[in-house]
């Protein structure tokens, strides 16, 4: 397979602090690490050095502490004039996350119905507009399946892949790409709150979103 980022491609990530990381303040600008210091350096820095005859250009907008309906509210600036050739969201980790570190708080909740809907809503605006979207699930870190936030987290999951099949989006499973290590190592290997991956989760990510576009690892410069 290969790289479907083309000639001159504009990547833009969108997502919570997960993407966010630091990122650079204005969008675009190099303050604060630019792309930030998670997974969407990574790629960029796996693009930019093995396909730098591309001119590929990543830009990262995630917001710390953002759901679905923040995303929505930033949209037209953050998305659409970004103007990008392509999309990749993952976004659901605070949705979920809200329900049970703040339970009490339910203005906060982001109930799984108006979870799909908003995120349906967004790829149907944005599709038409790009050459692609990316479509990445929220995830948690925890090998056990039943533990409650965990299986909450699975059906966030689904919808992700649902709305991705409705609309023909790449689909990436991050919690797939976590469970294949979770069977070697314990969690806190690579998070210390089970959410906020350090920089081999953030591999884990990079590595899941370029297999999904077809990265060739083996590629020379």
């Amino acid at each position: 397979m290969n790289l479907l980022f083309g000639q001159g491609d504009k990547i833009v990530l969108i997502g919570d602090s997960i993407t966010d990381c630091d990122r650079g303040r204005p969008i675009g600008e190099a303050g604060n690490g630019g792309a930030g210091r998670g997974y969407v350096e990574l790629v960029d820095a796996f693009l930019q050095s093995t396909y730098p005859e591309r001119k590929l250009r990543v830009v990262n907008v995630g917001t710390s502490g953002h759901t679905v309906r923040d995303l929505k509210a930033r949209w037209q600036t953050d998305v659409i004039d970004q103007k990008p050739d392509w999309l990749t969201i993952m976004i659901g980790t605070n949705d979920v996350w809200r329900q049970f570190d703040r339970p009490m708080l339910s203005e906060l909740h982001v109930l799984i119905d108006e979870y799909e809907r908003t995120l349906e809503e967004l790829v149907v605006q944005t599709k038409s507009l790009v050459k692609g979207i990316v479509l990445m699930t929220p995830f948690f870190v925890e090998a056990c399946r039943e533990d409650r936030m965990r299986m909450e987290m699975d059906r966030y999951g689904a919808v992700v892949r649902a709305v991705a099949e409705r609309n023909d989006a790449l689909f990436v499973d991050t919690q797939a790409a976590f469970d294949r290590v979770l069977e070697h190592i314990y969690s806190a290997q690579l998070t210390w709150d089970r959410v906020h991956p350090n920089k081999a989760g953030h591999m884990i990510l990079a590595r899941a979103l370029l297999d999904a576009v077809g990265f060739d690892y083996a590629k020379q410069a």
